[in-house]
């Protein structure tokens, strides 16, 4: 996976677990977050170490996850499909145009992760417009905005909408159409043994989201934690891109010539 995926999940991840504290603190019922929750141990959660090691273990390209990234079955294309998509992404357009000024961004909320790292990609959330996803799907408010880093400025180029891990493809397709974009979640997750988190960061790991283990079975005989689903579906946007397919793409540049 490419340094601009690794950030985008690191910052998923907090934004998300920020989000269910919040509304396990609002106590407003059952919100589907990023918590990273144990589906045998609904109250574990991975320690914020945990969380760096798993993210910090992946390499290569996003597609090459294998059995720990489940994407959106993508249907027949068909023109009111496309007519949809093209409306949010018009609408998304006109709502973050403002934010091509950073300093804008950041006074209407969202915010930088770790703005003292140098990077190449930055994400700035807005952690009100994550909670509101789990209950509405808003093309106003997309929960992450995405920006390019040169030197001291920023350079907007797209944008993440987040829905509850509890979704079926069908309600997914009511936000943006299965037949324009592929959503994605990040699944089959073997945190290791305390102690033993860096081996996520070795050439051929057994854990983390790069690693060889992906079932319960095998996390269980190793002595780690298994984590069927970890992340909120997710899809990204670059509204600034010309080619629907480049609009929708899983990572910027992934269906260029």
């Amino acid at each position: 996976m490419n340094r601009h995926t690794v950030i985008a999940l690191v910052f998923a991840i907090l934004t998300f677990t920020a989000a269910v504290q919040a509304q396990k603190a609002d106590s407003q019922g059952d919100m589907a977050g990023m918590d990273m929750s144990n589906s045998s141990d609904s109250g574990k959660q991975a320690s914020g170490d945990e969380m760096a090691h798993t993210m910090s273990s992946m390499s290569g390209k996003h597609m090459d996850m294998g059995p720990h990234m489940k994407m959106t079955t993508l249907r027949p294309a068909n023109p009111d499909d496309q007519k949809k998509a093209d409306k949010v992404v018009e609408q998304l357009r006109g709502a973050i145009e403002k934010y091509k000024d950073f300093k804008v961004a950041l006074a209407d909320g969202f915010q930088i992760f770790q703005p003292n790292i140098p990077m190449p990609m930055k994400h700035f959330t807005n952690y009100s417009y994550a909670f509101e996803a789990t209950h509405k799907f808003n093309p106003l408010h997309p929960t992450s905005l995405l920006y390019e880093k040169h030197g001291d400025d920023y350079k907007l180029v797209g944008a993440m909408y987040t829905a509850p891990k509890r979704f079926t493809e069908d309600d997914l397709n009511q936000r943006i159409p299965l037949s324009v974009a592929q959503w994605h979640e990040h699944v089959n997750l073997c945190l290791p043994p305390k102690g033993e988190e860096r081996s996520m960061l070795s050439k051929n790991p057994r854990f983390g989201l790069a690693g060889s283990i992906a079932t319960q079975q095998e996390c269980d005989a190793a002595g780690g934690k298994f984590y069927p689903i970890i992340f909120n579906w997710m899809v990204h946007v670059y509204p600034y891109e010309k080619k629907p397919e480049e609009v929708w793409a899983v990572e910027r540049g992934q269906h260029r010539d």
